[in-house]
């Protein structure tokens, strides 16, 4: 068991290398794209985006921007009131910081509908605003109230962890199927893994946030968490996948999987209600009414997902690749899989095994409770449950006790003494086969000489029951009974028995007297009888 607590842990440790990799490469991947050039640019001041300017002949955009936002804060920094103004130059409108140029508004700035005196009125007062509340957060009184936030955003972040800590501990396991309540030492399914693995993306967004709201509350930082929210939107809201003539972003490949998730658990509901409400009152045989279900399920699945791809937008066309690649993959290292599929598909469909049906599988014997398209599920006698690959069913021999006849056979091997009274045994063991409630009497019982053996008789006593899983029982229960009727008519079970002959002349060895002496003395006693263990002695 220690040595699947540490598999366990080894793969949650991977599992978490893997996401904070994926991560890291998708920052690594996106800081090259937001540094490429662009037809606009954003002028900003600590970090807040104002507005865009657009390229102009010779100058580049990112290089009107930088002028701009260089402008702007050294007039922040200079520590006196910055006036904004807007003049006419060369017919164009020129807004002015302090009397320096900062930017000159072009044909290109100006959307549809809109005059370039207007948008550098705008400008203006955008630029005015964001000038006064930056001088105003580099003041003492600002920068104590940002410090006392940014405490309160950190405990705040503290107590959300703990909740989601909580939550998962006291609500979401007890709603899990896993052993783990029960045996602390049990390793979590799969669906363990997957809850973890999102409360630990629950966990790093609190945090993630926590930082980026932390750091806009500063001038000094705040450029820093709009990169931070730069790089998370792109990453999130951009398309990485192109699929035909569409694109998707991680939040909607996310979203689809969620949706496919959904898909399922309804497939699931349906599929028991299938089963636990119509199907029931069909008086259909519970093989019958699993394989229906079954068959109902995957095409249900089927079905929703072709819909849901398209509902999404997807052309299934743009698949066709993919499904040349999946059928390479099973072709080449999916033949396992592949087979037991096929094997699946047809017990399913061909059924020489049903759930309900009591079978044995090697030395194992139990009844079918669940028939997927890759394993079975078996609940042996001993209350465990058996998952058999599929294949297994069509390549090796399975004994099913519950196909064609209502009864089977049963075989229960007795032996008995040499001087027995045959037809007494037989009678007796009729008359016990006959006492047990669950021996069929049609056909009835019957008894059969099997062979001589060295000390006994070999006979079976056969009998026909209505319940094979509970033939080991019924077993028990009978040979309980012959052992009773034997012990009241007096039918004797033999012994082991070996025979010792020896031969007259010296032992091969040198004996002590009193060894010798004890020797002579117990041949003389015993030449005519049998000793306690059933051993005869007889001299030559």
């Amino acid at each position: 068991m220690s040595w699947l607590i540490r598999f366990g842990s080894i793969k949650m440790k991977s599992l978490k290398i893997i996401t904070l990799s994926f991560i890291l490469g998708c920052v690594l991947s996106v800081m090259p794209v937001l540094a490429q050039q662009n037809s606009t640019a954003h002028v900003t001041l600590d970090g807040r985006q104002l507005f865009k300017v657009s390229q102009l002949n010779e100058f580049d955009a990112q290089l009107r921007a930088n002028n701009a936002n260089q402008i702007l804060n050294q007039a922040v920094t200079s520590g006196n009131r910055a006036q904004v103004k807007v003049l006419e130059i060369n017919g164009f409108p020129v807004i002015q910081v302090n009397g320096t140029n900062l930017v000159t508004v072009t044909d290109k700035d100006v959307p549809v509908g809109v005059t370039k005196q207007e948008q550098a009125e705008r400008w203006q007062n955008i630029l005015q605003a964001a000038i006064n509340q930056a001088q105003k957060e580099r003041r003492p009184g600002y920068n104590r109230y940002a410090t006392l936030v940014s405490l309160g955003s950190v405990l705040l972040g503290i107590v959300v962890t703990l909740l989601l800590g909580w939550l998962w501990k006291y609500w979401l396991i007890p709603l899990l199927p896993t052993p783990e309540r029960v045996r602390e030492t049990a390793v979590p399914p799969k669906v363990h893994l997957l809850a973890k693995l999102i409360l630990g993306f629950l966990r790093l967004g609190v945090w993630l946030y926590a930082l980026v709201y932390i750091a806009n509350l500063f001038p000094q930082t705040r450029a820093l968490g709009q990169k931070i929210s730069d790089v998370i939107t792109y990453t999130l809201a951009e398309p990485i996948v192109n699929l035909g003539s569409n694109s998707y972003s991680v939040i909607q490949i996310a979203i689809l999987i969620a949706l496919f998730l959904v898909l399922l658990s309804l497939t699931k509901v349906v599929r028991n209600v299938l089963r636990s409400r119509v199907l029931l009152f069909t008086g259909m045989n519970r093989g019958d009414q699993e394989t229906i279900a079954t068959i109902a399920n995957y095409t249900l699945i089927f079905i929703g997902t072709v819909l849901l791809l398209q509902l999404w937008g997807l052309d299934l066309s743009s698949l066709t690749i993919f499904a040349g690649v999946l059928g390479v993959g099973i072709g080449l290292g999916l033949q396992g899989i592949a087979r037991e599929f096929v094997s699946g598909l047809v017990i399913i469909f061909e059924r020489p095994i049903q759930v309900g049906d009591f079978i044995n599988v090697g030395q194992f014997m139990g009844t079918v409770e669940r028939i997927s398209v890759r394993s079975t599920e078996i609940r042996t006698l001993e209350r465990l449950s058996i998952i058999v690959p599929n294949s297994y069913f069509l390549e090796k021999e399975v004994i099913n006790w519950s196909q064609g006849s209502p009864v089977a056979l049963i075989k229960l091997p007795v032996r008995i003494a040499y001087n027995s009274d045959l037809n007494k045994v037989r009678q007796a063991l009729l008359d016990a086969a006959k006492d047990h409630p669950e021996v069929a009497s049609d056909p009835p019982p019957n008894v059969l000489f099997k062979s001589y053996g060295e000390n006994y008789l070999n006979l079976d006593l056969t009998a026909w029951i209505t319940e094979p899983r509970r033939q080991v029982v019924i077993k028990s229960d009978i040979y309980f009974r012959i052992d009773e009727i034997f012990r009241e008519r007096d039918i004797e079970i033999p012994y082991p028995r070996q025979e010792l002959h020896l031969r007259s002349g010296n032992l091969p060895v040198e004996l002590s007297p009193e060894l010798e002496a004890s020797l002579t003395k117990l041949l003389s006693n015993k030449a005519n009888g049998s000793n306690q263990d059933g051993q005869t002695i007889l001299p030559e």
